[in-house]
């Protein structure tokens, strides 16, 4: 049978103490994960910023689940992202498929802050987001941050992105997290606003070349809580409800 070392023994414990600590870190940050969104409306503690007042757009910032939206809303939601990406889309690998980014808009993990003007009730522009599990880490992640042409450079996308870290961090995610298409010239606003390549982030190499990135900013509350990152060569972002979406993409 052998004969176990003092020190075996104790690198064995050290082991099993390490996993134990990781399984409840783990079931500690879903249980965040699940108290976020069971919240009705995590704009509520910012009614400062439900208004948009600024560069001579005046908007009224506006939060809803998925299953909130009107028909009028669904159907817009869809036609600005495809107007805004379609094209992108279909110069890399992914495609543009109508079908799946409905699923992903639609999917009742799905939350949504919309901007409608103040003055005629148009809509100008919204995010999805959603509370989830990132690689084993609580995050809000911003699944599409999409805006009318006939008003984008007005600050209204920066002030959208602020929302999205408040709420985050109020509710104690570690990261806000999004992917962007690296050929989209429309992606370099995100490092303008402070958000930097992830460690999750795929790298490319001789084998495979990757149409996108991932970044993320971290909640410097937080930071030190951070546990060591996991860095795989290929990342699929799947979500705790099973759905699992191939990438999500920012005007």
């Amino acid at each position: 049978m052998g004969r176990k070392t003092a020190a075996s023994v104790a690198k064995g414990k050290e082991k099993r103490l390490q996993r134990k600590e990781e399984q409840q870190r783990l079931r500690e940050a879903k249980a965040l994960v699940e108290k976020a969104n069971s919240i009705e409306n995590p704009l509520q503690d910012f009614p400062v910023f439900q208004k948009y007042n600024k560069n001579g757009l005046t908007a009224d910032i506006i939060y809803k689940k998925s299953s909130d939206l009107d028909e009028t809303e669904r159907t817009w939601v869809l036609n600005l992202t495809r107007r805004n990406m379609q094209l992108k889309y279909e110069a890399c690998s992914w495609n543009w498929n109508d079908t799946k980014k409905s699923e992903e808009l639609y999917d009742e993990a799905a939350r949504f802050l919309i901007a409608k003007s103040t003055e005629d009730g148009s809509y100008l522009g919204f995010s999805h987001f959603r509370f989830d599990m990132e690689e084993g880490i609580e995050v809000l992640y911003c699944y599409e941050l999409q805006l009318e042409s006939i008003i984008q450079r007005k600050g209204l996308g920066k002030f959208l992105m602020q929302v999205l870290e408040l709420m985050a961090f109020k509710n104690n995610m570690k990261k806000v997290v999004l992917t962007v298409l690296k050929h989209n010239p429309h992606s370099k606003f995100f490092r303008a606003v402070g958000y930097e390549v992830d460690d999750i982030s795929p790298s490319d190499d001789e084998e495979e070349t990757y149409p996108y990135e991932i970044l993320s900013k971290v909640n410097k509350r937080l930071a030190q809580t951070l546990p060591a990152p996991v860095i795989s060569k290929a990342h699929s972002h799947s979500h705790s409800n099973g759905h699992c979406c191939t990438g999500h993409h920012h005007h």
